[in-house]
């Protein structure tokens, strides 16, 4: 064995003082499995602007007891530095329903870790007694304005997963430079403080706050500004289904439907209690489409409901799907999504400011990442708002958000692609709770006008131009192609700073590379949106498609997104779905070469 495994192994024996991953540690050093040592010990869990997400497991490359004390020191002592007032503000945690009876690891155990670290130090927490949506973090840390937040859960990642999401002062996400200067305190943190071990302290200590029911309460009666339609709602015979994926959403989204004076939706009974193994899918992400909704779909038939709403595990984000008159199933896309909740909440606002909605106009803000559609630019563009993009997830979206606030502007709106949304601003990151309300209200007040949600999308369009996208995904599980495709891409024709000038049938015109701040649009060469820590270029094309490839920070996965654009008045959807599939199908065999790289598609998966 290498000295330096040596001495993590011996670190970790010494540091650890969960029996089942220390067992593990143990047995594998018993049975000179070195490679398995090497992959558990040798490298630590990087962490970002996402935080943390891994497999449970013992070692340094896992989520466990020890990584998240070491996690949570490091973060601590930031705060520190960072926050003269931390102790008497104090921390939010939160935490999903995942478990992992071979290690021990789960949810609710590493909450309770993570608020002795910050006990230990004298900080309050205020810790959630029970599951609770991801976006009731955020909102609780505006609320009581505290410090920071932490969000125990891996989201909508495979059964084994589990993550460490952190959030600032502001309600957002944390970014640059905060993520830099976090990992840096966390590796000079890693031997457990003298409390660290106790975890009595979550259950003794004074500091130490259950906020569940005062939050529960609060959020919902500030649900209640997104509604605006009750009387609707009441009358209305539009049914609902909706699916929380074996995750936390179910008694939230009851709630949510209860503010909005709206008959409770059908539940999906095998998927609405929280259940870590989640047996009856594959993957737990509505974003999958209608492998996912199988047995909403058959459900929905049962009680014949035309929509179902479904939320990812920790509830962050939200599908939509619509029975069509043909009788099969229409799954809306984030982007198609994104576009009707875009409208919906405009016209609620405008319908709220009355008479004062033209002078308020230039202080009104709508956001979406760089990745999805530019639908709300569209809309912005005739209706006199404001539209903004952002890099990449809502970290930057819910950041630029309190930056609009702060200078005195109104934000009402902001998505992703990746079925992400958020409606209003009490919770500055994506919420599929009050998503899905909005989302029930917006399709009951257009039923009652005899208009289904397909049919309102395609007004969308012949109002503000048709936008046609198509998105998805390759696996890949080694960094080194994943790095090679893309500095190909970068050197198209074997010199530096060459980038591909075609692609199949179609010129393009500019570039713009995230990862590097290169958009040749640009006159001085730089991007404005600032540079990128994964791999991140976009292709803009002769017929006015756009196309990013980007990996994922959270998944391996290599990413694209594509949109085609007509003006307003000129819309040929046929047509342009076509030419969007002939521009994806030549980025796919020219930039992609998936059998080259060994790459699996996502319905191969």
């Amino acid at each position: 064995m290498e000295d330096d495994l040596k001495c993590l192994l011996r670190l970790w024996m010494q540091w650890d003082k969960n029996e089942k991953t220390l067992q593990t540690i143990a047995a594998l050093e018993q049975s000179s499995n070195l490679e398995e040592l090497r992959d558990r010990l040798g490298s630590r869990m990087e962490f970002g602007t996402a935080g943390l997400r891994a497999p449970m497991g013992a070692g340094f490359s896992r989520i466990n007891d020890l990584t998240i004390i070491q996690t949570t020191q490091g973060f601590a002592r930031y705060l520190e530095q960072q926050c003269p007032d931390l102790r008497q503000k104090g921390v939010v945690i939160g935490f999903d329903a995942r478990a992992d009876p071979t290690s021990g690891g789960n949810s609710l155990r590493f909450a309770k870790i993570a608020a002795v670290v910050f006990l230990g130090q004298g900080i309050p927490v205020y810790l959630f007694s029970k599951i609770t949506p991801t976006p009731f973090v955020p909102y609780t840390i505006l609320h009581h304005n505290l410090s920071a937040g932490i969000m125990i859960t891996a989201s909508h990642n495979p059964k084994q997963d589990n993550g460490y999401k952190a959030y600032w002062g502001n309600g957002a996400q944390i970014i640059p430079p905060h993520d830099g200067g976090i990992a840096r305190s966390i590796e000079q943190n890693l031997e457990p403080w003298a409390e660290a071990w106790n975890e009595g302290l979550a259950e003794t200590s004074p500091l130490c706050k259950d906020i569940y029911d005062e939050i529960y309460r609060d959020y919902f009666r500030d649900l209640q500004k997104l509604c605006f339609y009750r009387e609707v709602n009441t009358k209305t015979s539009l049914r609902f289904v909706h699916t929380s994926v074996h995750g936390v959403g179910h008694v939230f989204v009851q709630s949510a439907f209860a503010t909005f004076g709206l008959e409770l939706p059908d539940a999906v009974p095998e998927q609405c209690d929280p259940d870590p193994e989640f047996p009856t899918v594959i993957y737990p992400n509505p974003e999958e489409g209608k492998g996912v909704l199988t047995l909403s779909m058959r459900l929905a038939e049962k009680t014949n409901a035309r929509v179902i709403l479904a939320n990812d595990p920790d509830a962050d984000r939200l599908a939509i799907a619509e029975r069509q008159e043909t009788g099969g199933w229409r799954v809306f896309t984030g982007n198609e999504t994104g576009a009707l909740l875009g409208w919906w909440n405009f016209e609620c606002w405008r319908k709220s400011a009355g008479v004062a909605a033209a002078a308020l106009l230039p202080d009104v803000y709508m956001l979406a990442s760089t990745v999805s559609s530019k639908i709300l630019s569209a809309i912005a563009s005739q209706e006199g708002f404001k539209f903004e993009e952002t890099l990449t997830g809502f970290k930057w979206m819910g950041n630029r958000a309190h930056e609009l606030m702060d200078e005195g502007k109104t934000v009402l709106f902001a998505f992703e692609e990746a079925i992400g949304f958020m409606c209003g601003t009490t919770v500055l990151d994506k919420d599929g709770v009050s998503a899905a309300a909005m989302a029930a209200e917006m399709a009951i007040y257009l039923a009652a006008q005899n208009i289904t949600l397909t049919q309102q999308l395609q007004n969308i369009y012949d109002k503000y131009g048709h936008h046609a996208s198509q998105t998805s995904y390759f696996i890949c599980r080694d960094p080194a192609t994943i790095t090679r495709l893309f500095n190909r891409l970068r050197s198209f024709d074997g010199t530096a700073a060459s980038y591909p000038q075609r692609c199949g049938g179609f010129n393009i015109l500019h570039v713009r590379d995230l990862t590097t701040g290169y958009d040749s649009s640009k006159p001085d060469g730089k991007a404005i949106l600032p540079s990128s820590s994964s791999q991140m270029i976009t292709f803009t094309f002769s017929n006015g498609c756009v196309a990013t490839m980007r990996t994922s920070g959270t998944e391996p996965k290599i990413k694209y997104y594509t949109e085609i654009c007509a003006a307003p008045g000129h819309n040929d959807p046929i047509g342009l779905s076509k030419q969007l599939t002939q521009v994806v199908d030549d980025i796919i065999k020219e930039f992609f070469e998936p059998e080259k790289n060994g790459l699996i598609w996502r319905s191969s998966v």
